[in-house]
């Protein structure tokens, strides 16, 4: 990866801790007097920090990383939240509703992979009318004339972003199948293996095992930044970690 890019990533990782214990230092604690009464103040300290780090981080922060990784690997543009319009024939629009709300019900079956429902979908007769769809792609890349979209969700997904999620890839992926339509992880918190990943309400919607249209972990990071990617951020993680750790601690004294 680029130094330059190293390092704007690096100032990232810094920001997050940074505002977060300036949150935690200014903001007045809620009052919980079970908690106080049932914990130690270090517990409750460690709590609040963690929860307010892991909001920011899996939101806005690793947006901007994965913006930042596509731009070192070569991208010829990157955005976050893209909006992006495309027009399906009326008939498969209505056949990625039936799908979804099939996966969705209860006995659904194992889901397919979005390759598959493509090849499905794509058999559907034209009904000679178009729907206008709408959507929002927390990640968006262009390289080498081809664009690219990444659905980026927390590691614990709910099952309704999960379900707008797969609809969008396959929306996407009609309107343009030279495109590259994923649904991404940022880190899988059950192990590296994707075989590994065990978080089951939204494995009802895609095949989180098995699909290649579902990227966790190394496998995002690497297709967004080329292979050996996620290895450089963990390693520019630590790096950083050295003195957040420091001023962490400093917090307590």
């Amino acid at each position: 990866m680029d130094e330059t890019y190293q390092k704007r990533i690096a100032d990232e990782y810094r920001r997050c801790v940074d505002g977060t214990i300036r949150r935690i230092t200014h903001n007045q604690r809620t009052y919980r007097p079970f908690h106080t009464a049932l914990l130690s103040e270090e517990v409750i300290f460690w709590s609040a920090f963690e929860r307010s780090f892991s909001t920011s981080f899996g939101q806005r922060v690793m947006e901007e990383i994965a913006r930042l990784t596509a731009l070192s690997n070569g991208a010829e543009v990157a955005q976050r939240q893209k909006e992006t319009l495309v027009e399906i024939d009326e008939a498969q629009a209505e056949g990625i509703h039936r799908h979804i709300q099939q996966l969705r019900s209860a006995g659904g079956g194992v889901p397919q992979s979005c390759a598959a429902v493509l090849e499905e979908l794509r058999q559907i007769p034209a009904s000679g009318q178009v729907r206008r769809v709408r959507i929002i792609s927390d990640l968006w890349w262009r390289k080498d004339g081809v664009d690219y979209f990444v659905s980026l969700k927390t590691v614990k997904p709910n099952i309704d972003q999960t379900a707008v999620a797969k609809e969008d890839c396959l929306h996407l992926s009609l309107a343009d199948p030279t495109c590259g339509a994923y649904f991404g992880l940022p880190y899988n918190p059950y192990g590296e293996r994707r075989e590994d990943y065990d978080f089951h309400p939204p494995m009802g919607i895609f095949d989180f095992r098995r699909d290649p249209a579902v990227l966790i972990g190394r496998d995002l990071w690497d297709t967004i930044g080329g292979p050996g990617c996620y290895d450089s951020l963990i390693a520019l993680a630590q790096q950083v970690g050295r003195e957040t750790k420091d001023k962490i601690q400093k917090m307590l004294r």
